[in-house]
């Protein structure tokens, strides 16, 4: 029986204050009554009041959306009063995914106060961030997200970027990489954007990264990444690169689309339907809603055990690839054909240009980390990599 460790929640839907090019959900609002979507504290008390009592020890609420911080700084203060509540002890990480539009001062205190994690979404420098973000009226955001980015940065919270990569800033790793770095911001996160053609159902959309592409800009960012650690800079950290290290160490990858199985996490939209995965929230994947079923039911159904195992019905390529281990497949998402037939997936390319440049020195990591724990001891030296 699978734990309750993960949720995604929702709670202003769709709805959002930028019109990004790329964006795959604004088009979900067609699913949802016309008009604004926020959660009601009804359902914001139901939902915390299920996720702890359902969960172990520890959980981590991720907030989403569209954009959260639509639902205004209160509806955030209600959220740890309610976990604090229901809580009882346990750890409750809170994790905010914002555009960074509305956040100020009063915004960053709280987010420092409750260890918030914010991931805000900065693709770079203006020419790159603006390309796409733009708001309603056709204007860039980039002036305002970098400032509260900075802002977050100077009061303490923690915050990483979260950078789409699409057929444009895949050309800037370099200018990308440093950009962020200079910022504060040395966690990062890279997402590669490709969505299907509105127009021609038969190809990607003109914005989508090719795989080809996206694999050169992972092995320039890796190179970037090592060349930190050579010099002893202060590190950096890129979710990607690290989440196949855990694999060269025997662990399971905490990234999704590097897992053998997806159904790991849940779901939750603002009015309390749940669905297995952000990018299938659609009426056929709906698993129900927190008024009528439970959280942990919902997890453990046949339904999200069937969903999950999607993402091991393999294209025969796989099945014979070296690298198979390290991705299992990647993202059931970016499949080119119908899951159920095993499709290759879009960045597939990508992964193996990847592995291939990085894997000699991932693997000479791999032996000093276990050097390291044989001695036990995790200390971290960026000269040394591992101590």
């Amino acid at each position: 029986m699978k734990r309750l460790n993960s949720m995604l929640i929702k709670p202003a839907g769709p709805d959002c204050n930028l019109n990004c090019t790329y964006c795959f959900y604004l088009d979900k609002a067609e699913m949802f009554e016309p008009g604004r979507h926020r959660m009601s504290e009804e359902v914001l008390e139901n939902l915390i009041m299920q996720a702890m009592s359902q969960s172990g020890n520890e959980i981590s609420i991720t907030w989403q959306g569209g954009e959260p911080t639509l639902m205004g700084l209160p509806f955030f203060r209600k959220v740890v009063e309610l976990e604090t509540k229901y809580g009882k002890g346990k750890v409750v990480g809170n994790g905010l995914q914002t555009n960074g539009l509305l956040l100020n001062e009063e915004w960053a205190d709280f987010l420092k106060e409750y260890n918030f994690l914010v991931g805000i979404s900065l693709d770079g420098p203006q020419h790159i961030h603006d390309h796409y973000r733009k708001t309603p009226n056709g204007k860039g955001s980039w002036d305002i997200v970098s400032r509260n980015a900075k802002m977050l940065v100077r009061k303490g919270v923690e915050v990483n970027a979260m950078t789409t990569v699409t057929d444009y800033s895949v050309n800037f790793a370099k200018e990308i990489y440093q950009y962020h770095k200079q910022m504060g911001l040395g966690w990062m996160q890279f997402i590669p954007i490709v969505e299907t053609d509105k127009s021609n159902t038969n190809q990607a959309a003109s914005f989508s990264v090719s795989g080809e592409k996206y694999g050169k800009f992972l092995c320039e960012v890796f190179d970037l990444w090592m060349a930190d650690y050579a010099k002893g800079e202060e590190t950096t950290s890129v979710r990607h690169v690290e989440s196949v290290f855990f694999r060269y160490v025997g662990m399971e990858a905490p990234e999704c689309p590097l897992k053998r199985e997806c159904g790991v996490y849940l779901v939750v939209e603002h009015n309390g339907d749940v669905y297995p995965c952000d990018f299938f929230v659609s009426p056929e994947t709906k698993l129900g809603n927190i008024a009528d079923d439970q959280l942990i039911d919902m997890l453990n159904s046949e339904a999200t055990t069937a969903f999950g195992k999607l993402k091991t019905v393999l294209p025969e390529d796989c099945k014979s690839c070296r690298w198979k281990s390290y991705c299992y497949g990647g993202c059931t998402k970016d499949r080119v054909k119908d899951l159920r037939d095993g499709g290759n997936n879009h960045f597939c390319i990508s992964y193996k240009m990847f592995l291939e440049h990085a894997d000699p020195m991932l693997k000479a990591i791999a032996l000093r980390y276990h050097e390291a724990r044989g001695k036990e001891t995790n200390t971290f030296d960026a000269t040394g990599l591992f101590s």
